[in-house]
């Protein structure tokens, strides 16, 4: 009996099926790890004109004083 314990407790789970979709739940967690990555991406991605925009406006002070 006891061996027969062991043997239930050391067998894989079965896997689950594929035509079936994820769990709420691991849907929910894919969703704010994919937010909790992009979210910086976001940020930069909408300074960046205002950055290249101060970039060029240095550059163009820096010509004028240097008379380039």
């Amino acid at each position: 009996m006891v061996a027969l314990l062991l043997a239930a407790a050391c067998s894989k789970p079965e896997p689950p099926d594929k035509d079936q979709p994820p769990e709420p739940q691991a849907a929910a967690q894919h969703t704010q790890l994919r937010d909790a990555i992009q979210a910086p991406i976001d940020r930069a991605k909408a300074v960046g004109p205002a950055v290249q925009d101060a970039a060029q406006q240095q550059r163009d002070q820096i010509d004028a004083q240097t008379g380039g």
